[in-house]
């Protein structure tokens, strides 16, 4: 067995360099997005007449590249828009002064930033925050055990050597439990999530779903080397780049946009929509989930149908019944 291994020194370099570069990449991905928080066209909304709202959009575009206005007809139209998650807040200039719109539930960062520049105008969260989770601390450090159950549930298929069938019915059993006691846990014990209580399971069991198929897919195709792959795409990357802290907006641009297209960010837009917003703003996460999941099942179906001998090739090796073999 020790023949083909490399010389000693060769594999004591290789640890000794291994670790620090592991080391600094995971240091980067996860310090990275925290020192560089700052708003990135976040989306913010006025209303009211343009003389009265134009000091705050004035303030709002002396900060270049941070907020992304929209305007609306009165402040009816804002709360809508606040509620459907086409803005973070927004501000409505009325004959009783400024009022200022937010949705803590969208995010408590993105909350207090909004007071900030919002000033001395009357506040009204029109989407509040659980009081369960009222500076979202549970949502925040929810996430990050589901991807590790979606790591762990592929690992097992692999380490078990379940293949095709077996291999899709276990990530799937696997993905459903995960989901109903996450949503048992953060809904109804913690009360960190307020929404459809069966929505909610869906989208905890489809996140460790979207990340075991795609830790089990890969490990299929290339060996378990794809399970190290996958936790290092999903942990380091994934988590960190999620924005389930703060906001994808408060993110620096690449982290922003690689965040969102892998399950842990999609996941947290995902489940903040269906736990707060009744399911609004939804539509894209929920493809980005589907698509991991479904070419992560393809993959452990792909892998499977070519591992199995074909019809001829297992007719030669074991003999079709009533063949009889006569001797040249």
């Amino acid at each position: 067995m020790t023949a083909n291994l490399p010389p000693t020194p060769r594999r004591i370099a290789a640890v000794c360099l291994a670790v620090p570069l592991l080391v600094a990449f995971a240091l980067w991905a996860f310090t990275w997005p925290a020192a560089r928080l700052a708003p990135h066209d976040l989306p913010i909304g006025v209303a009211g007449p343009a003389a009265a709202t134009a000091p705050f959009e004035q303030q709002l575009a002396s900060h270049q590249g941070a907020f992304e206005i929209h305007r609306y007809t009165d402040g009816a139209a804002a709360r809508e828009a606040v509620e459907n998650r086409e803005v973070y807040g927004a501000v409505v200039a009325g004959e009783a002064g400024p009022e200022l719109y937010t949705a803590s539930a969208a995010g408590p960062l993105v909350a207090q930033l909004l007071q900030g520049v919002g000033g001395k105008a009357k506040l009204t969260d029109v989407v509040p925050a659980p009081a369960g989770d009222p500076r979202g601390a549970v949502f925040g450090a929810g996430l990050l055990p589901l991807v590790l159950a979606g790591i762990a549930s592929g690992a097992l298929v692999t380490l078990l050597r379940l293949r095709g069938g077996a291999a899709i019915g276990a990530l799937l059993g696997a993905a459903a439990l995960t989901g109903l006691v996450a949503a048992a846990i953060a809904h109804s014990w913690l009360g960190a999530l307020t929404g459809n209580w069966s929505a909610e399971a869906g989208v905890l069991a489809l996140t460790t779903l979207a990340v075991g198929a795609t830790t089990a897919g890969l490990a299929a195709l290339i060996g378990p080397p794809g399970i190290g792959l996958t936790a290092l795409l999903m942990v380091l990357l994934g988590n960190s780049f999620s924005g389930v802290t703060s906001a994808p907006e408060l993110l620096p641009g690449a982290a922003r946009v690689i965040g969102a297209q892998l399950p842990p960010g999609a996941a947290g837009t995902l489940l903040r929509s269906v736990a707060f917003f009744d399911g609004a703003a939804a539509a894209a996460p929920l493809l980005t989930l589907s698509l991991w999941a479904g070419l992560g099942l393809a993959a452990v179906g792909l892998a499977a149908a070519r591992r199995r001998p074909a019809p001829e090739a297992a007719a030669l090796a074991v003999g079709e019944p009533g063949q009889v073999t006569t001797p040249a």
